[in-house]
């Protein structure tokens, strides 16, 4: 099944409540939370104390993506801010496995993101045991940049290997989806498509969702 996750980096921040909320209403079942903290990636957003108050407007499956750099350090605060999923990038941390049981325990879905140029050898050991791989369409750390052709081959051996081997694993993308995109990434077997310009900056969200969904 087909689910939206609407990124709140391309939200109004001055009234981020009413923004998830918009977004739930029109349909989407995720609400994808950048955490980004100006070393991994250059930009900075924001953290579990704001997560923590998004959580009580919203039944939404919150999916925090961490571009930090130690993001074994912020695991449980995100958990206990109300986080669903927690997505950490392989190429920032030494002991992936370990990370993935940590979330795991303390009651999340455990996600792990690779970047563009990072190749999928990185997951093989670690795809039994996570519940979803987010393949970085764009490169990290902005809004609105050009999806990156290249990685819906990548996307492609992904699917196949996890049906291959029987892995329950579900697969998001990230970066440069929108209507014209999405079908391209469906059509390679991703199944959790985040988009944020193309949602939040659509004159009817609704409609945009539904298009992406496809």
């Amino acid at each position: 099944m087909i689910q939206v996750a609407p990124s709140i980096l391309s939200a109004d921040f001055a009234h981020l409540a009413d923004e998830v909320q918009r977004i739930e209403t029109a349909g989407a079942e995720y609400v994808h939370i950048d955490v980004m903290d100006g070393a991994f990636v250059p930009n900075i957003t924001l953290g579990a104390p704001v997560v923590k108050s998004l959580r009580k407007c919203s039944a939404a499956v919150f999916d925090v993506h961490l571009m930090v750099e130690r993001p074994e350090a912020q695991i449980a605060s995100f958990a206990e801010a109300g986080a669903d999923v927690i997505t950490f990038h392989i190429e920032a941390v030494r002991h992936a496995h370990r990370l993935v049981q940590e979330i795991k325990s303390l009651g999340c879905r455990a996600g792990v993101a690779l970047n563009p140029a990072t190749p999928l050898v990185m997951l093989e050991e670690l795809m039994a045991d996570i519940d979803m791989a987010l393949i970085m369409t764009v490169n990290p750390g902005f809004g609105g940049q050009k999806f990156i052709p290249s990685m819906l081959e990548k996307i492609a051996l992904l699917r196949h290997t996890a049906e291959e081997n029987d892995f329950a694993l579900d697969i998001e993308v990230d970066g440069g989806i929108n209507a014209e995109t999405a079908p391209l990434v469906r059509e390679a077997g991703a199944n959790i498509l985040v988009a944020g310009s193309a949602v939040y900056g659509a004159s009817d969200i609704e409609k945009a969702i539904q298009a992406i969904r496809g």
